[in-house]
This record gives C-alpha cells, sequence and structure tokens, in this order.
C-alpha cells in the first residue's frame, strides 16, 4: 500500500514497522507463524565478532509498565550467523535485513561489520553503541561523542552499505552524540536503547538481575523515546528510527510526527508475537482517522514551525 511507504537510506520499505535486534531472533523463527515479508525489514539478533553466552541467569525481570533485560549480547558469534543463520532466512525473507553489530572494540566493530557488509542479504549495518547490559563495551561507546565518532568513523571506512547509529538515552545531551556520528559518517540514527534500571528482590534483599542492573524497555520508556527522537531529527540532518516502548499504531504515528523516517518495535514483540503484524494491519485504520493520506507527509510534522 503505497501510503505506508517511507524511505531508509534509499531504500524504499512498504511500511516504517522494523521489529528491534533482541526481539525477534534471526527471523525465520517469527515466520512459521506468519509472513514476515509484511515487514518492512527487521533488525536481527545483535552480533558479536566471537560467540558469547551472555550474562549469567536470572537476566530478564518484570516490572511496571514494561521488563529489564540484561541477556548480554548472547548470539553464535559473526561467521555461524553468516554460514547458519542467514542461509535460513533467505528461505523465508526476501527483502533486505538490517544487521544489528556490537563491539568491544573499535577492531571488532570493524571486523564485524566487514564481514557483514559483504553479505547479499544485508541492507543496513545498525551498529550499537548503546547496550547497558554489557560490561566494557557497548553503551561505553555511546555515551561519549568521541568515542561515538570513532567507532562509526571506523566502520565507516571499512563499509559500503548505509551505516545506522544506534543511541543510548543514557546520556545528558543525546543531540551531541547524533551530531558526532553524523560527523563521523553514520547514514541514519536509530534511538532509544533501553534505559538502565534495577530491581531489588526483598525476600533475597539482593537484586533479582544476576547483571544488578538491566535495560529498562516497554511503554514505561515510550514518552523518554517520543522525546529524544525529536530532539534527534531537530538535531541532524540524515534520517532517524525511533524506537522505545512502541506497542500501538499510534504509538507508530507518534512517533513520525516527532521526526522519524521509521520505527523499531522491541519489548511488544516479546509480549505478543504477532505484534508487528497487527500494528501493520491497523495502521490504515488509524491513519484515516486522523486524516493523514500518507505516512510521508507527517515525519517530523510536531517539530515544523
Amino acid at each position: 500500500m503505497e501510503r505506508l511507504t517511507t524511505e531508509l537510506c534509499g531504500i524504499t520499505l512498504d511500511n516504517p514497522v522494523i521489529p528491534a535486534s533482541g526481539t525477534f531472533g534471526y527471523g525465520y523463527e517469527f515466520a512459521e507463524l506468519y509472513d514476515i515479508n509484511l515487514l518492512g525489514t527487521f533488525s536481527f539478533k545483535g552480533t558479536t565478532r566471537d560467540p558469547r553466552f551472555g550474562n549469567p541467569t536470572p537476566r530478564i525481570a518484570e516490572c511496571p509498565g514494561g521488563m529489564l533485560n540484561a541477556v548480554g549480547l548472547q548470539n553464535p558469534g559473526v561467521e555461524k550467523v553468516i554460514r547458519e543463520e542467514l542461509p535460513k532466512l533467505k528461505k523465508v525473507f526476501h527483502k533486505p535485513v538490517m544487521a544489528n553489530i556490537s563491539g568491544f572494540s573499535v577492531e571488532d566493530y570493524v571486523e564485524t561489520a566487514s564481514r557483514l557488509d559483504q553479505q547479499e542479504q544485508v541492507g543496513w549495518l545498525e551498529i550499537n553503541i548503546s547496550c547497558p547490559n554489557v560490561h566494557g563495551g557497548g553503551m561505553s561507546f555511546g555515551t561519549d561523542p568521541a568515542q561515538a565518532y570513532e567507532v562509526i568513523h571506523a566502520v565507516k571506512a571499512n563499509t559500503q552499505k548505509p551505516l545506522i547509529a544506534k543511541l543510548s538515552p543514557n546520556v545528558t545531551d543525546i543531540a551531541a552524540i547524533a551530531r558526532s556520528c553524523e560527523k563521523a559518517g553514520a547514514d541514519a540514527i536509530s534511538l532509544i536503547n533501553t534505559i538502565l534500571g534495577m530491581r531489588i528482590d526483598l525476600n533475597r534483599r539482593r537484586p533479582l538481575l544476576a547483571n544488578q542492573t538491566g535495560g529498562l524497555s516497554g511503554p514505561a520508556v515510550f514518552p523518554v523515546a517520543v522525546r529524544m527522537v525529536y530532539q534527534t531529527a531537530k538535531a541532524v540532518s540524515i534520517p532517524v528510527i525511533g524506537m522505545g516502548g512502541i506497542t500501538t499504531a499510534e504509538d507508530v504515528i507518534e512517533m513520525m510526527m516527532a521526526g522519524a523516517v521509521a520505527v523499531e518495535v522491541g519489548a511488544a514483540n516479546l509480549v505478543d508475537p504477532y505484534a508487528c503484524k497487527t500494528i501493520i494491519e491497523q495502521l490504515p485504520e488509524v491513519m484515516d482517522r486522523y486524516h493523514i493520506d500518507s505516512l510521508r507527509d507527517i515525519i517530523g510534522i510536531a517539530g515544523k514551525e
């Protein structure tokens, strides 16, 4: 449906709905439930150079309005993803996919991104400099403009495909980080990743998570995400992908009005595996209700003078 289409770094999406990394596996798991080709695209599970078991358990905790996770980038490593996961995905998904990449050093990011950049199925490289659940990596790069610049600049120099910098909300000035990534060569910005949080077990009198802290996601973070997307879209001239607590078609429209050209849906997939399918199906009706002819017409409209 033409009125749902949007563009991300020169690639047209049938609609703006993108399941977020870490909530959709490598895609084929959800393909057993519905035709995932109805999605705009999706961001596959965060991938590192080497295999990772992740953090010790327990690493999930519920809370009002969302959940905390400290999974810790569990993944089979980039070579196994290329050798096993992408061929399985190719059988069920016939659009460009977004590769989400994490690392613990600039060299890690460059090596993993360079390998995935060579894969025909990959349309975008989403560089995750925002993970709050891994010690010594991830978020440490995304909370300092200079370090963010270093990672994005190095990856950009060694890859060809559109590069998306995924940012952390756990900063004082999100616009400064976004501008640094744009200056380094990022083709787009995605935000927000999870907000650092904690729960305490009243019986044990200790943190619920083995990692002590985890990333808060779900509806509770949506207003924060809208604010940061709005600020970022006004601070940079490259496309912005909005995420954080999106659960409905109305949320998609609100995020796009804040300045997002597309959205990523995360925790909602863990509550309802059909969440993205439902949102896409409901978008035309909600657009009619608010007299929206095309989603492209509303991108950033809330920030226009």
